[in-house]
């Protein structure tokens, strides 16, 4: 049967397109149902790729996996400590994989990166890549 391997992929496209076509806004009215702890890492994921991409002019970042070689350590955001330590992540430029730490610490909904640091490794060998999740 096409069909359900059709209906998946018209729902996560339509559920990827909505916030864009919704206007500014939608995408964080989006992001305030989503569990805090995911809603830090993917802010602070997409701040490591921003300020990566902007730093180093060689790299267009696609892909950070916060938890590649090590779990990221969050905070206690239910007591104010709104924060990710992710000293294993990975982050994927150009098809190629490297190695990344970051720390970044958020608003306490989650939703506004206040500080951000990071220091990017090595390229991760490509023998590697399915031991740690890393999708070509």
């Amino acid at each position: 049967m096409i069909r359900p391997l059709v209906l998946p992929f018209v729902l996560l496209t339509a559920a990827t397109a909505a916030p864009a076509l919704a206007g500014p806004g939608r995408h964080d009215d989006m992001m305030l149902h989503v569990d805090p702890g995911t809603r830090i890492e993917q802010r602070c994921n997409a701040r490591a790729m921003g300020e990566i991409g902007r730093e180093h002019k060689d790299m267009r970042p696609e892909e950070v996996v916060a938890y590649a070689f090590a779990d990221p350590k969050l905070g206690d955001f239910r007591h104010g400590d709104a924060a990710i330590s992710a000293p294993g992540a990975a982050i994927r430029s150009r098809q190629h994989w490297y190695h990344l730490s970051y720390r970044c610490k958020t608003s306490p909904d989650g939703m506004d990166v206040v500080a951000f640091s990071y220091t990017l490794g090595a390229e991760v060998p490509r023998h590697d890549w399915d031991a740690h999740s890393l999708v070509p």
